[in-house]
C-alpha cells in the first residue's frame, strides 16, 4: 500500500509564496503579463483551481522555471490529496497475487 507523508501545499500558494510576494508581483501584473485572467490567477492563489498545462506555460516562461515543475507539483499534490481523502476505500482493495502476474 502506498503510504501517504505530510500533504504538499498546492502548487497556487508556491506560486503566492515563493515566486510572486519575493518579487512583489500581484496576481494582477501576473495575469496581465501572461495573458490570462486575474481570475485564473485568484483561484489558483486561493487552492481553488489546479494548474493547467496552459497556465504552466506561461507561468513557467515568465518565471524561468519549466512547465514540469508546475505539472509535477500538481499532479502530486492531487495524487497526495486523494489518497488522503480515499484511504480507507483503497486498503479494501485486494493486491492480485504475485503468483496470478506469471
Amino acid at each position: 500500500m502506498v503510504t501517504i507523508g505530510h500533504l504538499l501545499e498546492h502548487p497556487g500558494v508556491i506560486l503566492k509564496e515563493e515566486f510572486m510576494e519575493p518579487l512583489g508581483i500581484s496576481q494582477s501584473k501576473l495575469a496581465r503579463e501572461i495573458g490570462v485572467s486575474f481570475v485564473r490567477i485568484n483561484e489558483i492563489v486561493r487552492r481553488k483551481r489546479g494548474f493547467t498545462p496552459d497556465t504552466a506555460i506561461r507561468v513557467a516562461k515568465y518565471f524561468g522555471n519549466t512547465p514540469e515543475f508546475w505539472l509535477h507539483w500538481q499532479s502530486n499534490y492531487d495524487l497526495q490529496k486523494t489518497l488522503s481523502e480515499h484511504k480507507k476505500e483503497y486498503r479494501r482493495i485486494p493486491s492480485l497475487d504475485p503468483a496470478v502476474r506469471q
